[in-house]
């Protein structure tokens, strides 16, 4: 009986798999990447929230979008951008700006290439109370 059970089971397990695509898992910030509130108001229906973001050397924001806009500067080192693309769609240097449009079909990552740490000081203009990003699955580039 226990035989015909595991079966069963296993049979189960196979047809949902086939049937129900695999499930798409975000990509979360590599180690180390910290981020910082330094100040933070609302006004009206928008949340505006300035943050300092760390980035390692050889690291990544993980794949992500935002409900909202943000701008923001490069204090220190180098950024890469990547969009569900793959390709680069911009790399930022200290003094630099960048501005991310808000919306799921803006995937992107953010990725310190270089040997020194990214420091960046990000503006996000959020509806009130949106999380600060969206998680997303790589859209299927060979990198994190």
């Amino acid at each position: 009986m226990h035989k015909m059970l595991r079966l069963g089971i296993a049979g189960a397990a196979a047809i949902s798999m086939s049937v129900f695509p695999a499930a798409a898992y975000a990509t979360p910030p590599g180690p180390g990447v910290t981020g910082k509130t330094l100040a933070q108001t609302t006004v009206g229906g928008t949340d505006y929230i300035l943050r300092e973001i760390a980035i390692p050397p050889g690291q990544s924001t993980g794949w992500h979008y935002h409900d909202g806009s943000l701008y923001g500067s490069v204090k220190q080192g180098t950024l890469s951008h990547f969009g569900s693309s793959c390709k680069s769609d911009g790399v930022y240097q200290d003094g630099e700006s960048v501005t991310e449009p808000s919306g799921s079909q803006n995937v992107h990552i953010g990725r310190n290439l270089g040997t020194t740490a990214v420091i960046l000081e990000v503006l996000y203009v959020l509806p009130h109370g949106a999380p600060l990003s969206e998680d997303s699955p790589n859209p299927g580039c060979p990198f994190q």
